[in-house]
């Protein structure tokens, strides 16, 4: 008789713990990724500052689509792929290390097991999104007006669309001030990544996307970065060496934790600060 209830106290105490792996390898825990619609709509991609491949700022227009809340944490990872192959091991910090390729293979895993549709976001998306889509405040510098040095605002939720080179777009993620508050970059991050959606976020509502981890996205990198005619929904060459890379990580400078940095990476580069966030159609 001990031995039966024992047995079945054993049962008791092991049924809760399958089931929550079984919730975990489904569509719950780990395997859920938080997303934030992003409206789609017109805006200037690029720069005519800064690195000649973040030329020429080019008028560009996006559809809807959901962009990851965060960037995918090593827990995700692991539920998936089952190892972690992160430097600095943290559940909740975005997995690193990872290549190009390996990400395609952690992206169908996924999306077999959910039965969702996540992607890597395009160069384009990720923008737009870093910048706060059709929240995005733009500002025009140095307007004169009675003699005085004034600011103007132009507002691209309410259809102000300005003339090209009097208005510039946010600098840093959704913000106007630097990158203290919203990224974990070499001056305040210990060297190390750190638990995602600790930094503000931006207007849409999306965390990390100006430090912690670079992030992998879809297209293949050219350094002409575009032309000065509207584009729809521009996925990139078609072919190339090397993928785009996005955003700043927690070792970069200030100055490399703007939306417009771009970087070029062979798809099999696996870099301790070097993760990924994923897209989704909507």
């Amino acid at each position: 008789m001990k031995f039966g209830l024992s047995s079945l106290l054993l049962l008791l105490l092991i049924q809760p713990a399958t089931a929550q792996r079984k919730y975990n390898k489904t569509i719950g825990g780990p395997l859920k990724i938080e997303t934030v619609k992003v409206t789609g709509g017109p805006f200037d991609l690029g720069s005519d500052d800064g690195s000649t491949d973040r030329k020429p700022a080019h008028s560009v227009v996006l559809s809807d689509f959901s962009m990851g809340t965060y960037e995918v944490k090593q827990e995700q990872w692991e539920a998936v792929m089952e190892n972690n192959p992160s430097f600095y091991k943290c559940a909740e910090c975005p997995v690193t290390n990872v290549s190009w390729d390996e990400v395609q293979e952690y992206i169908k895993k996924l999306n077999s097991t959910t039965g969702k549709k996540y992607r890597l976001p395009t160069e384009a998306e990720w923008e737009y999104a870093a910048r706060g889509g059709n929240t995005e405040i733009l500002i025009k510098e140095k307007h004169i007006r009675g003699g005085k040095n004034e600011f103007l605002v132009a507002d691209n939720k309410k259809g102000l669309m300005a003339p090209e080179k009097e208005f510039k777009g946010q600098r840093y993620s959704g913000r106007k001030s630097g990158p203290q508050s919203i990224a974990w970059f070499i001056n305040n991050s210990d060297g190390r990544v750190h638990p995602v959606g600790r930094k503000q976020p931006n207007d849409l509502g999306i965390y990390d996307m100006c430090g912690n981890a670079e992030e992998w996205c879809a297209d293949w990198y050219h350094t002409n970065y575009g032309s000065r005619d509207t584009v729809t929904n521009p996925t990139g060459p078609v072919g190339g060496k090397s993928k785009v890379v996005r955003g700043g990580s927690f070792a970069s400078t200030a100055k490399e934790t703007v939306v417009t940095r771009r970087a070029a990476y062979l798809s099999d580069t696996r870099a301790m600060s070097l993760g990924f966030r994923l897209a989704e159609d909507k």
